[in-house]
């Protein structure tokens, strides 16, 4: 177990455990973040626990090129009964995302702490948030960390009615420019739109 000092760095991830657990400690500095991201490090924590730092292997990505829109999403998108927007509502977005129950889950690991280190790296141009409005309401969306290498790495969404965070998903992927979108760990919402594992020394080569 590595436990972090206040020097930006971490090590190899090639030292991760087999769940992917690579680190202890630090602190969500814009600098660190940023390192993290870059090397394939992401921060996955819940509520009271210290901060824990991760570098799976496999990883879980969507190539934009094998994006799954089923018949039915299709319906749901030419309807028309959604707004997407992007970086419009950034810090709502992140502060729905939190208010999500998950299974399995019994906290949220997007603490008071991190929305405001996403915020700063919202301000700095490194996150996007994507916002879903159905009649003027807020309501699904997603966010992530923008590399500016052609990487995205998506960090959560939330729903508050059926397709919601689905519709705004497939629509930043159509309309976006990203070689690789990282999902980081499975899923079987993001399996079904075409995200599928591979090795992380393939992901690293990415990055």
């Amino acid at each position: 177990m590595h436990f972090l000092s206040e020097k930006i760095e971490f090590p190899d991830v090639s030292e991760a455990s087999v769940d992917g657990l690579l680190a202890v400690g630090g602190d969500l500095s814009s600098k660190r973040l940023i390192h993290a991201y870059a090397n394939g490090i992401f921060p996955w924590f819940e509520d009271e626990e210290p901060l824990l730092w991760w570098s799976p292997d496999p990883r879980f990505v969507l190539f934009p090129k094998e994006l799954k829109v089923s018949k039915s999403m299709k319906q749901v998108l030419r309807k028309g009964d959604f707004k997407v927007t992007m970086n419009k509502s950034f810090r709502e977005v992140v502060e729905q995302c939190a208010m999500m129950k998950r299974h399995g889950q019994s906290g949220t690991w997007i603490t008071k702490d991190m929305i405001d280190a996403y915020e700063n790296l919202f301000h700095l141009g490194y996150a996007k948030s994507v916002e879903v409005w159905k009649n003027k309401e807020l309501v699904g969306g997603l966010y992530g960390i923008d590399l500016n290498n052609g990487v995205f790495c998506g960090e959560s969404m939330f729903a508050k009615v059926s397709n919601a965070s689905k519709v705004g998903f497939i629509t930043f992927i159509r309309n976006s420019n990203y070689k690789l979108i990282d999902c980081q760990l499975h899923t079987n919402h993001l399996e079904s739109l075409g995200a599928r594992s591979i090795s992380r020394s393939d992901f690293l080569r990415f990055l």
